[in-house]
């Protein structure tokens, strides 16, 4: 497939328009190789041992939901020089999808929500909220991450998911508003866990947002590339 075509399936399934402002020169195609894309891998961080997992495996595209390159480059060197150099070397793409992915049907948080097996699911502005029938345990094995639990949690609940770092002030009033009972996520703040109105649980980043990457690799038929040292260190 020509990488423009290629390119056009991805922005179908996550338009760029969906994207948060921050995105902005963030998303799309980030690093540049061959025209042409058969072999295609995909994973949560194009982490250094990600891309050169994905260059072993002869992939022309590697799609991933994180950057490796948030701010602008002024020199070439490091773990940033080391992850461009291979890709480029090697002729590998590497496409980002990442608020857009958040927000598209079938995304990041629908995926989480599916994974958590919720029901009667309605959108947040950034987020999802269903129905949690399963215990805490069954949450953290689903997830494969622990949990850490901020009040008591009364099951069934309604329950707010955002994949990441999604604990926002904002969010969870809005997901209170909306009659969540308790609200997960990812990097909690202390000053947002002792002013929420309602009980918070933390998962970790990977945990919340490699299922999206997981099950969009077995939709489309690619290979996912699970990255273990960001599953410890997240």
């Amino acid at each position: 497939m020509q990488i423009a075509d290629f390119i056009a399936m991805l922005e179908e399934i996550a338009p760029p328009e969906l994207a948060e402002e921050f995105d902005g020169g963030r998303i799309g195609l980030i690093i540049e190789g061959r025209r042409d894309v058969n072999t295609v891998c995909c994973a949560l961080d194009a982490t250094l041992p990600v891309v050169r997992a994905a260059v072993a495996a002869g992939a022309d595209m590697l799609v991933v939901h994180h950057t490796p390159i948030w701010n602008p480059l002024t020199r070439i060197g490091g773990k940033s020089g080391e992850i461009i150099g291979t890709a480029l070397a090697a002729g590998l793409n590497v496409y980002v999808m990442h608020t857009n992915f958040d927000h598209a049907e079938g995304g990041i948080n629908d995926a989480l929500a599916e994974t958590l097996r919720l029901t009667e699911v309605v959108p947040l502005s950034l987020g999802v909220i269903g129905t949690l029938t399963r215990s805490l345990n069954d949450v953290s094995e689903l997830l494969g991450a622990p949990l850490r639990i901020y009040g008591e949690v009364h099951l069934p609940c309604r329950l707010a998911v955002v994949g990441g770092s999604g604990f926002s002030p904002d969010l969870i009033d809005e997901a209170e508003a909306q009659g969540a009972g308790a609200f997960l996520s990812a990097e909690l703040k202390h000053s947002v866990m002792r002013a929420s109105g309602i009980p918070l649980i933390e998962s970790t980043h990977y945990a919340t947002e490699a299922p999206g990457m997981r099950m969009l690799s077995q939709r489309m038929g690619w290979t996912f590339l699970e990255d273990i040292p960001a599953l410890v260190q997240r």
